[in-house]
């Protein structure tokens, strides 16, 4: 069961399922590089206007599971509107900006990528992506399928987080 703030703005009530910081674990495989395994933050803020601040943070871990190295860092904003489409506005600092889209239904939100812009120096030449966000028995699961120039459309990275 999902608690909906009565003081949270109503634009929101469609997201607030994801308010609040989780933590977990995931693996990244890509063709090329080494399967990790690896921890994960994710804040999901809000401060009553209509949106929430996202901020993901991931790190190699240790032998004893602790935090060790940063990996990845994002950060963006996610916007809900009475139709159940969202908009995420995202970017990080490997290079790369995105637009993502999506429909909302209970608990999971669906996103594709709308635009992707990436600087000179981008660490990789990805352009499009498909994510998909979702509470399963209190857990937020997560995955994030990406394509390169060099690369189709195929999984990237998933995770499994609690509630912190």
């Amino acid at each position: 069961m999902i608690e909906i703030p009565e003081d949270i703005n109503p634009e929101l009530i469609g997201l607030a399922w994801l308010r609040g910081s989780w933590r977990g674990t995931g693996f990244r495989e890509w063709p090329g590089l080494e399967k990790i395994e690896f921890g994960i933050q994710v804040d999901f803020v809000e401060n009553g206007s209509d949106y929430l601040h996202y901020l993901a943070q991931s790190y190699l871990l240790d032998e004893q599971g602790a935090p060790a190295t940063p990996l990845d860092m994002e950060t963006g904003f996610w916007r809900a509107f009475r139709d159940a489409s969202v908009e995420v506005e995202m970017c990080s600092p490997d290079g790369f900006a995105e637009i993502w889209v999506g429909k909302l239904q209970p608990n999971r939100v669906d996103l594709i990528t709308d635009a992707v812009a990436r600087t000179a120096n981008a660490k990789v030449a990805y352009n499009s992506g498909r994510r998909i966000y979702g509470v399963v028995e209190g857990k937020l699961m997560f995955a994030f399928d990406r394509s390169t120039e060099e690369h189709p459309l195929q999984p990237y990275i998933w995770a499994t987080l609690e509630r912190a």
